[in-house]
Parts: C-alpha cells; sequence; structure tokens
C-alpha cells in the first residue's frame, strides 16, 4: 500500500471503520436467512449493502454463501480500489476475503470453485434492468429457475430494520449533531432578526449545513427507491410550505431551481408566519431525521393550535408502535385522529398532493421499512428505527413535528435531538417545539 491509511480516520485521529465483530454478525445473521429461504448464496452489489457486510462500498460485490454450503467462504471482488477495501474490512483480521474482481467470463467458473452448484440470488429490486440480465447472462450456465436468478433485496433490507447497539449508537450520535444543527439555525436568526437584516430559507439551511459538514457529513442522503434523491434541510417559510414536489413527503418547498425542486428556496422571511425546518443528518452513515417550527416574531394562535394538534398525534404513532401494534394500525390511529382535529384534507399535504405515510422507517437510508401506513400490517422491530412526522398542511403555511425513535423491549426511546450524552427519551424535550426569533 502506497498510500496513508491514516488518511482514513475521523476527527482526532477516532477510528470510524466498521468494527470486525460487527460485520461478522451482519454477515452471519444474512448467510442464515439465505439458508432459511433455501438460497444457495447471494450477489451483493448495492453500495449500501455492501457497506453494511463488508464495512466499505468500493467498487465491486460480494459473494456470500449460506451456512450450509460446505468448505465455502464470503468473498468481495473489487474492481478498485483493492486495497482501500482491504482495509475497510479490517485488514488481516477481516471475516472475508478482498479480492480482484474475476473477468465475468469466468466468473461462474470461480463461483464453482468456490463451492456453488447454481447461480446466486441477485438484487433485482435494485440493480438496473441491463446490468441484471448481463449478470444472469454470465450466471445462465450454473443453472436458475426459469425466471432467472432469484432476488435476495428483501432479505437484505428485512434484516437491516433490527439495528445492533453499535448501529443506534451512531444515530445518537447523529441526533446529537442535528441538536447543533438546529441551533445554528435558531442563533442565525436571532443575529439577523437583532440586527434588523432580512434572511432567507436557504441561508437558515447554510447555517445548518456548516455544523453538520464540520462533524463529518459526507454528502450523501441515500435513498432507496428510485429515482429519489433529497435535500437534507428542508425550510419553507409561509407559503413555501405549501409548494408541492416530486418528493413522497408532506413538505416539497420551493427548492432553489427547477431541478433541485425540494428544499431551501430564495424566500425571504416574513414576520409571524410559521417557517418549518426538517433536517436530516447522517452520521457515519446513519440517518437521524427531525422537524421543529419558528417564527419571526409570535406566530398566530391558530399555528400554535394546529402545532399542538400534530404533537398529540405524533405522540399517538408512537405509543401505538411502542405497543408493538402493526405500522398500519399506527396509521389508522393518527388518520383517525387527525380527522377528530378537522385536518382530514390537510395531514401531510393538501389534496391531492397528500403523502399517505406518518412514520417511515431509517438507517442507512432515509426510506427504510417499515412505514407507518396502509399495508404494513407488522409490528415495528424491538430495534427498529422509525421517524415519526405528523404535519399540517394549508396554502399559507405549514407546521408539524417529528423525531427519530427506536423500539425497545419496552418503551419508544428518542434517537434525534441529543443533548451532550444520551438521546432523551419519552417527553423529553429534544428541542423547543417553537422557537421565536
Amino acid at each position: 500500500m502506497v498510500w496513508d491509511g491514516g488518511a482514513l480516520l475521523g476527527p482526532d485521529g477516532e477510528d470510524w471503520l466498521v468494527p470486525v465483530s460487527e460485520l461478522q454478525h451482519r454477515q452471519s445473521r444474512f448467510r442464515d436467512a439465505l439458508l432459511e429461504s433455501g438460497i444457495e448464496s447471494a450477489w451483493i452489489s448495492d453500495p449500501v449493502d455492501l457497506y453494511w457486510l463488508c464495512g466499505n462500498r468500493q467498487a465491486g460485490a460480494a459473494w456470500l454463501p449460506a451456512t450450509d454450503l460446505t468448505g465455502a467462504a464470503p468473498v468481495q471482488f473489487v474492481r478498485s480500489s483493492l486495497d482501500r477495501a482491504r482495509h475497510e474490512a479490517g485488514a488481516d483480521a477481516a471475516v472475508h476475503s478482498v479480492e480482484a474482481m474475476p473477468r465475468m467470463a469466468a466468473l461462474a467458473d470461480d463461483l464453482r470453485l468456490r463451492g456453488a452448484s447454481r447461480a446466486p440470488a441477485l438484487q433485482r429490486a435494485r440493480l438496473p434492468a441491463a446490468d441484471a440480465d448481463f449478470l444472469a447472462g454470465r450466471l445462465a450456465s450454473m443453472g436458475t429457475p426459469s425466471a432467472g436468478p432469484e432476488d435476495c433485496s428483501r432479505i437484505l433490507w428485512s434484516l437491516r430494520e433490527t439495528k445492533s447497539e453499535w448501529e443506534l449508537a451512531r444515530m445518537r450520535e447523529s441526533g446529537i449533531v442535528q441538536r447543533r444543527m438546529f441551533e445554528a439555525v435558531r442563533e442565525h436568526g436571532d443575529d439577523r432578526a437583532g440586527s434588523g437584516e432580512s434572511f432567507t430559507e436557504l441561508d437558515l439551511a447554510a447555517a445548518a449545513e456548516r455544523v453538520s459538514r464540520a462533524h463529518g457529513f459526507g454528502g450523501h442522503i441515500r435513498l432507496r427507491r428510485w429515482p429519489m434523491d433529497c435535500d437534507r434541510a428542508v425550510v419553507a417559510s409561509g407559503p413555501s410550505g405549501a409548494v408541492p414536489s416530486f418528493f413522497d413527503s408532506a413538505i416539497g418547498a420551493a427548492g432553489p431551481h427547477p431541478l433541485a425542486a425540494l428544499g431551501a428556496g430564495h424566500r425571504r422571511i416574513e414576520p409571524g408566519e410559521p417557517v418549518i425546518v426538517d433536517i436530516v443528518h447522517v452520521h457515519r452513515g446513519y440517518v437521524s431525521d427531525m422537524t421543529r417550527m419558528f417564527s419571526l416574531g409570535p406566530p398566530d394562535t391558530a399555528w400554535l393550535e394546529r402545532q399542538a394538534d400534530m404533537i398529540e398525534i405524533a405522540h399517538i404513532v408512537r405509543d401505538s408502535l411502542g405497543r408493538g401494534d402493526d405500522c398500519s394500525a399506527a396509521w389508522q390511529s393518527g388518520v383517525e385522529a387527525a380527522a377528530e382535529m378537522g385536518h382530514a384534507d390537510h395531514l401531510m399535504g393538501m389534496r391531492p398532493d397528500q403523502a399517505r405515510f406518518l412514520g417511515h422507517g431509517i438507517g442507512l437510508e432515509l426510506d427504510e421499512t417499515p412505514v407507518v401506513a396502509t399495508g404494513f400490517d407488522r409490528p415495528l422491530p424491538i430495534g427498529g428505527a422509525m421517524a415519526i412526522e405528523p404535519k399540517v398542511i394549508h396554502p399559507d403555511g405549514a407546521v408539524g413535528i417529528e423525531d427519530s425513535w427506536v423500539r425497545t423491549a419496552d418503551s419508544m426511546q428518542r434517537l434525534s435531538g441529543g443533548s451532550d450524552g444520551a438521546a432523551g427519551t419519552g417527553d423529553e424535550d429534544a428541542f423547543a417545539d417553537w422557537t421565536e426569533w
């Protein structure tokens, strides 16, 4: 290795690699799940899943056999960079081998030599069709079902729903940074308001961005659903909060231009109007998602009343999930409460642009499963992380609340908006529900 591996350390020399013990546990769970599903082996090429299994996202793929495939061992095939992949996988302590990618024409023969008797399952729910067809063609000689190689995408997604203690620690750290981002938004508004200067939505987003970048945000918010992308600081003031967008969420906002048609725009903050700030931070790959309200001076009482209703709905959804109710039942409880409060036509958007969920799984991606929505007839698993975000939209603005939570054996524990130490639990205040500049 001619480059310095020390350049890959975190701040102040902190080791930010995924522990080898963590990778070993994940690979073991996945290989057991393959066995239970009757799948002999899997070919993993999605960058996020590669990181989860192998500790890096270098170009290539990983082959993992089911636990009953005698003598077969996991291997990560790398095009570039091989040396960096070995380093990030744990070097000599790695639980899988890291090797150069074979010629694709020889891939089937290579896998046979490693113990495979049939083509591995592919991530068909993630791969572009052209790539999936190409791989299927290269593996056809190994024998596959008539429909082609099996799909292992949802096996991995299901496993990733339950977070380890190591992962939850990263999400709590993300929440601590996130609180500092909200503090920066508050301080920026205070400074500008105190000096009599006007400021825009983008000014507030930039204040949050500086904090996030300084604490190691890598510039990417991963989304599973194609072709979604996301601005991680959605700031919408007054009527900007009612602007619909391509994004499957309650709040779209104007964005800076049509190709970036989501998030903070150029509008200047006006006195008394609601300013909704929805911030995502990603720490070492792990998401924390949170929304709070601001205003330049006191808002109209109607906005405060609507915000109080959203806080109550968030409690209803959180308590339902904490009891172990199905996510679809939590959705129904929240929707019924909103209707009783008079918000049916404005919950999570205005008709016909209403989003049909009240919470979403989070982890390495912002839009993981399960979802608080119709069709998710299963509970949030113990160890599952969920962003709960009821919001109400009107032509002149939007209000809402959002925090990230993990379900424990006996409660829901907050991950977002942490202070120095651990993130809050229960009803502790993670950050003021409404801040006036």
